[in-house]
């Protein structure tokens, strides 16, 4: 008898394949001696659309909400059916006696292989292969030491509830809302609470008034001092008479005298390893990547390169039983790149601490961490380098000793006036000396860093002091600055609020944003988030419960409950039900109104109605506003891959009498693309030839009709 192995990619199927002999290669699955290995494409089967209960709720009817079928049914995926009917044909040989679960070991990889069982009435027996790299070593170790399916099922219905959930309240309110303002407008159970949080700060920002001071510092030779006042702690000085004045006072003492000096060793313990938000956020904040860019480049080292564990985890810490193979890790980091930070770590035990292993706060997956594979760094694209720097920096440094400096505190008195100045002396580089010049601003922001610096001055040395030491050379100055309203959410500080409130887990916090940027409800500007237009009148339009940060917290805290064994999915449904009720009756009843925030001046050539503009993944479209009329366009010029011979950038296409043709419209450059023209023969070469000479300006033509023209030219002037 033979075990039936799912996978939940062809990519990872094959490499499985590989491992356990199986060298049979057919369409849709490889069998070996002892199993045949298959695949899922992600998901084949999805919750049924409502059309799927009831033909009429294929048009959408704000009478017809709230659709709360009794139970959800499940359909295939029309585009993956040839899949699902090939491992349905596999299920059905009298040879495989068990299926072994190998999609990925997560919640949503649970999903993928436990509706494809029930869509193929899975009855015999089934096991779950749960790993945490897809090294050979760790396939083959899994494989040894399959886990019982049945341990898994308290995962399976937290992600059912999950799916459910957010089926019934995301399908529901968007149609609601959609229907009740003819508009398209998307809500959620997750992404409203989010576009919630963005909204919060937009207010905050459009309602702070920003008020100046000033700050008044004393260069002291070498290092510089703050004055601090009694009623003002900060330094702050909102009266600037009141500034002037205590300046001019100062200036004519002339000297500084030290009344106070400490001097006190800190350290600062090494960061906790990554989990995939924070391997996110250091990713926004160092390279500029999006939350989802840096998944779709972690999912690439995991799965084809192998050079990373499994990524969609939310521990810090790794498991005790980790701990011998990390010596081996470490080896195999000692390339050239690495090597001067691995040397250090091979010649004495390593030091494993709470901060590195702690079995009581790994959950279904540890830290990510690198494998064991040897790095072939050549092989690595520019992005998925810059990120496996990152989580080899961040694990080469779990081992080495905590960063070690002596702070100096001094108190100096200027006419009376107490004034303050820090400075440090490094002792030990420890876990920094992994990170060099970066290391200083690892763990900060850029308003983070400004506050200290205002606060605390700027980092500096401070001289030789003791008690009573007079200083002669004292220059005082006023700086003026202003208050600032809070900054607007970058990506990482975005998943850091979204991390703290629950919202999400690590596996989907990417895709929501992303989510909310499809829909035109939030844009992204330079490096920061912020709510478009559209955003600001969905959040007013949809109920306060939905908006709730708390609640969704509280929802994502009962699924993990359900996740080990202690939640109730029939109880968790039943409110969530209800909570779908209470919000489509809530849409039906307001008097709130929605008007279109990207409405333009264009009418719409079939019915007069005012065009909107959209994005979409072609660019930006113009489409009827009337929901009635289907008329679209494009808003702007399709471009191509041909790029201009002068400026470079990409030509955009249009369409004329001769065809289709490629235009640089700053250089006024034309040429001809490949396509047939309408029209044929000696008349579409004229037409060809006079566009081409309508939009070029004397210059270069790149095609073969411009080197026909240019010798047809060049022959007529000889002539």
């Amino acid at each position: 008898m033979k075990s039936l192995v799912l996978a939940e990619k062809p990519s990872v199927a094959k490499e499985i394949a590989r491992v356990l002999g199986c060298n049979q290669k057919h369409k849709h699955y490889m069998e070996g001696p002892k199993h045949v290995v298959t695949w899922a494409l992600g998901h084949l089967v999805t919750l049924a659309e409502p059309e799927d209960y009831d033909v009429k709720f294929k048009t959408w009817d704000l009478e017809d909400l709230p659709l709360l079928p009794g139970r959800m049914k499940l359909k295939l995926i029309r585009e993956t059916t040839p899949q699902f009917k090939a491992i349905q044909g596999l299920a059905a040989r009298p040879d495989l006696d068990q299926i072994i679960i190998a999609t990925d070991a997560g919640r949503e990889g649970e999903l993928v292989a436990r509706w494809i069982m029930e869509m193929i009435r899975w009855k015999k027996p089934y096991s779950r292969l749960w790993i945490s790299s897809q090294t050979d070593k760790a396939i083959r170790e899994g494989f040894a030491s399959l886990k019982p399916g049945t341990a898994y099922d308290p995962l399976y219905r937290s992600a059912v509830c999950r799916a459910e959930a957010d089926w019934l309240i995301g399908l529901n309110i968007t149609r609601a809302l959609t229907c009740k303002h003819n508009a398209q407008l998307s809500a959620g159970r997750v992404q409203t609470p989010t576009l919630s949080i963005l909204m919060e700060r937009e207010r905050q920002i459009k309602s702070f008034q920003s008020k100046d001071y000033w700050m008044l510092r004393a260069q002291l030779g070498s290092f510089q001092a703050m004055w601090r006042g009694k009623e003002a702690q900060d330094g702050r000085l909102f009266d600037k008479a009141e500034a002037d004045r205590l300046l001019e006072k100062l200036n004519r003492v002339g000297q500084a005298k030290v009344t106070k000096l400490q001097v006190a060793e800190k350290s600062e313990p090494h960061p906790l390893a990554y989990d995939l938000t924070e391997l996110q956020r250091d990713a926004n904040k160092r390279y500029g990547f999006t939350a989802k860019q840096t998944s779709n480049v972690l999912q690439r080292l995991y799965e084809q390169h192998k050079l990373v564990t499994y990524p969609r985890t939310d521990s810090r810490y790794l498991s005790t039983d980790m701990v011998p193979t990390l010596a081996g890790r470490i080896e195999a980091l000692h390339v050239p790149a690495y090597a001067g930070w691995v040397k250090p770590l091979l010649r004495k035990p390593l030091p494993i601490t709470k901060r590195i292993a702690d079995d009581s706060k790994v959950t279904d997956h540890h830290a990510i961490i690198p494998t064991e594979e040897r790095p072939h760094l050549q092989a690595l694209s520019a992005d998925e380098r810059r990120l496996y720097d990152l989580i080899v920096k961040r694990f080469l440094s779990l081992f080495y000793p905590v960063f070690r400096y002596d702070e100096t505190s001094v108190t100096l008195d200027i006419g009376g006036e107490s004034f303050y100045a820090k400075g440090r002396i490094v002792k030990d580089e420890g876990w920094k000396s992994v990170y060099g010049v970066d290391a200083s601003a690892m763990s900060l922001d850029e308003e983070e860093e400004q506050r200290q610096e205002e606060e605390n001055g700027p980092r500096q040395t401070l001289p030789p002091l003791s008690v009573g030491t007079e200083l002669k050379e004292v220059r005082l100055g006023l700086q003026k600055l202003a208050t600032k309203p809070p900054g607007r959410y970058t990506e990482a500080s975005l998943l850091t609020v979204m991390e703290k409130h629950g919202l999400g887990t690590p596996a989907t916090r990417a895709d929501i944003i992303e989510k909310l940027l499809s829909s035109d409800t939030i844009e992204r500007k330079m490096n920061v988030l912020q709510p478009t237009g559209k955003g600001a009148q969905l959040i007013e339009l949809v109920v306060p419960e939905l908006r709730s940060p708390e609640l969704t917290a509280e929802w994502e805290q009962e699924l993990e409950r359900i996740a080990k064994g202690r939640g109730d999915a029939k109880s968790f449904m039943d409110r969530i039900r209800s909570m779908t009720e209470q919000i489509v009756k809530e849409v039906k009843t307001s008097a709130a109104e929605y008007k279109p925030h990207n409405l333009t001046s264009s009418r719409c050539p079939d019915c007069s109605s005012p065009l909107q503009e959209i994005k979409s993944k072609r660019g930006k479209l113009l489409v009827c506003s009337s929901k009635e009329c289907e008329y679209k366009r494009a808003a702007e010029p399709q471009l191509s891959n041909k790029r201009c011979p002068q400026c470079r950038k990409k030509m955009e296409i249009h369409t004329g009498k001769a065809g289709k043709y490629a235009q640089c419209r700053p250089c006024n450059v034309v040429e001809m693309l490949g396509e047939k023209s309408s029209g044929g023969g000696k008349a579409a070469k004229r037409q060809q030839a006079q566009l081409a000479r309508q939009f070029s300006d004397n210059v270069e033509l790149t095609s073969s009709l411009g080197d026909a023209l240019k010798a047809a030219l060049q022959g007529k002037k000889e002539d």
